[in-house]
């Protein structure tokens, strides 16, 4: 597989890459090395882990990333409600009295009371495709658990005291997504790939509008692509992603219009900015200067993709 046909693989599950993104995920595939995304929220990072596990038919495990995040929460835990049960049933039937007290720990600590989380269940030796682990938001997490997944993803092995190693045969395709809310760690960036997720170009936007929104007007989709672009040039505290410009072209497509002007972009404001303060600064720009700028780089774009070029003035005999 070549990057464009990674290209195209990728687009057939509803996700359009650029080149960068297509060449990044061919080179984690190729080399079986963690795939580290950072860009700002809302353009794509998550969307692609899902992409990939489609395209690889490997199942998605989601590990969703917080401050205090633990081993407990990420990689496995005991069932003590149900080992107490155990305990319990034993000794009403009188198991207990035949049975000594490292035979009964050791069944107390079997597999049957292990909770497996995410990471123990991307690295268990599975039948079929290895499973894509997604770990989202690294940089919500703390110091120390960064530095515990750097050692699992260097062996992909986990150790359970009570029960020994846990090794994958074959290593899960992992894909590490940052906002940047703070600096992942060098260490960390080292053993993985890495690429700058950026928000997409204007004939990518549109094009991933008309995919998401089947039946959409092509000029509706150029609108709102450019007026989502637009937005994203005044400094808002979060501009708009990708997943705001699909969920405004899905709102003004349902109520049936084939333009925007800007009563129908002030009353679906909503559904691309989602903070008061960046709604005020929207307003005191201009929201019809946003709407005027966004149609008519609608128009010029609608006219170079439809018009024929003009021909070169003739050179003076």
């Amino acid at each position: 597989m070549t990057p464009s046909e990674v290209s195209t693989a990728l687009s057939a599950t509803g996700y359009l890459p650029d080149d960068g993104i297509a060449t990044a995920v061919f080179l984690a595939l190729e080399l079986q090395r963690p795939l580290l995304l950072e860009g700002e929220a809302g353009v794509g990072k998550t969307e692609l882990a899902k992409a990939l596990a489609q395209l690889t038919g490997g199942r998605l495990i989601r590990l969703q990333c917080y401050e205090g995040i633990d081993v407990a929460q990420a990689v496995y835990d005991w069932d003590y409600s149900r080992q107490l049960l155990h305990l319990r049933a034993a000794e009403a039937t009188g198991e207990t009295d035949h049975r000594s007290a490292d035979a009964l720990e050791a069944e107390l600590y079997g597999e049957r009371f292990l909770i497996k989380r995410a990471i123990l269940e991307a690295i268990e030796p599975i039948e079929g495709p290895p499973p894509v682990l997604l770990i989202d938001e690294i940089d919500r997490a703390d110091d120390e658990f960064e530095a515990y997944l750097l050692e699992v993803l260097s062996d992909y092995q986990v150790t359970i005291p009570e029960i020994g190693v846990v090794r994958a045969d074959r290593p899960p395709l992992v894909v590490l997504t940052s906002n940047r809310t703070r600096d992942v760690h060098d260490a960390l960036k080292r053993r993985c790939l890495y690429h700058w997720v950026e928000h997409p170009s204007f004939d990518r936007e549109v094009a991933i509008v008309q995919l998401r929104v089947p039946d959409i007007d092509a000029t509706l989709a150029r609108e709102i692509a450019a007026a989502a672009g637009a937005l994203r040039d005044l400094d808002l505290y979060k501009p708009p992603g990708v997943a705001e410009t699909i969920d405004w072209a899905a709102a003004v497509f349902r109520l049936g219009a084939n333009s925007i002007d800007e009563h129908l972009a002030a009353v679906t404001l909503g559904t691309v900015v989602k903070y008061r303060e960046d709604e005020r600064r929207v307003i005191e720009h201009g929201l019809d200067e946003v709407v005027a700028a966004a149609v008519r780089r609608a128009g010029a774009d609608a006219a170079t993709l439809f018009d024929p070029p003009l021909p070169p003035p003739a050179a003076d005999e």
